[in-house]
């Protein structure tokens, strides 16, 4: 998703000004879905909506697919799924249940099986809660050991939580987090009925199509060998999923 840079040291310095060492007040993840429910709209009025009907059908059947497969209470969730008509090569899933398609990842996930791909690591990052995780992570290591104090005193923890909720839905996930996306993201994919042989081939298109610099989806992480030499040790796992989802009859029919 993107945050103006701007934005992102604002709330750092924030963040930094408010904390003490008095007991930091850790985010949830209502709280983040909160937050991420705001930006969301925002970004529903901000950007250029996709009214392409079989775009948005295809981006939809595929992220169906996957919700189908999640553990609860995401499979129940009422998920949100926006098709954005930008050529950034681009996809995201919020706390909540937000999922956002950029159209300019559609030219480098070619086919539903290596979108089904990407839709699944994102709603990974939800389900296994990382951006609970890297937040609170932030409030209690990147800035609390340098806040002062008068701040929380007077009152202030909830503004705190509600910058800690719109920090954590603009910081970079770990390399850890990543790894496990990508593995819990195949699971998902793989159960929905879709080819897990074809994640290979999509990190290789993103690797291609970076040109030197990795697009947004790859900001912080980009695709490298040893990220498609660990998918590739997930595969015999997965296909076996993958063939007993077909057997089951789970045959998505998205397109391409």
């Amino acid at each position: 998703m993107q945050i103006k840079q701007a934005s992102r040291v604002w709330i750092s310095l924030a963040l930094a000004v408010m904390l003490s060492a008095c007991t930091i007040p850790f985010v949830s993840e209502q709280e983040l879905a909160i937050e991420s429910e705001k930006q969301f709209t925002q970004m529903r009025n901000q950007m250029v909506i996709s009214t392409d009907a079989n775009v948005r059908s295809y981006v939809f059947c595929v992220a169906d697919a996957i919700i189908r497969e999640l553990e609860e209470p995401y499979a129940s969730m009422d998920w949100d799924i926006e098709v954005f008509d930008n050529e950034a090569v681009n996809a995201f899933a919020m706390p909540g249940g937000k999922i956002g398609v950029f159209t300019g990842i559609l030219a480098v996930a070619e086919n539903q099986d290596q979108l089904g791909a990407v839709l699944g690591h994102e709603v990974a990052h939800v389900t296994q809660h990382h951006s609970v995780d890297r937040t609170n992570q932030a409030l209690t290591t990147q800035v609390g050991t340098t806040a002062a104090g008068a701040v929380l005193g007077g009152g202030y923890a909830g503004d705190l939580v509600q910058l800690g909720a719109q920090l954590g839905l603009t910081l970079p996930y770990g390399r850890g987090q990543e790894s496990e996306a990508d593995v819990v993201g195949l699971v998902y994919s793989s159960n929905a009925g879709f080819d897990p042989r074809e994640s290979v081939q999509l990190w290789k298109n993103m690797a291609k199509a970076s040109d030197g610099a990795p697009p947004e989806f790859l900001s912080t992480h980009p695709s490298s060998d040893t990220r498609i030499d660990d998918l590739i040790k997930e595969l015999p796992g997965s296909l076996v999923s993958y063939n007993q989802a077909k057997a089951d009859g789970k045959l998505p029919q998205c397109g391409d």
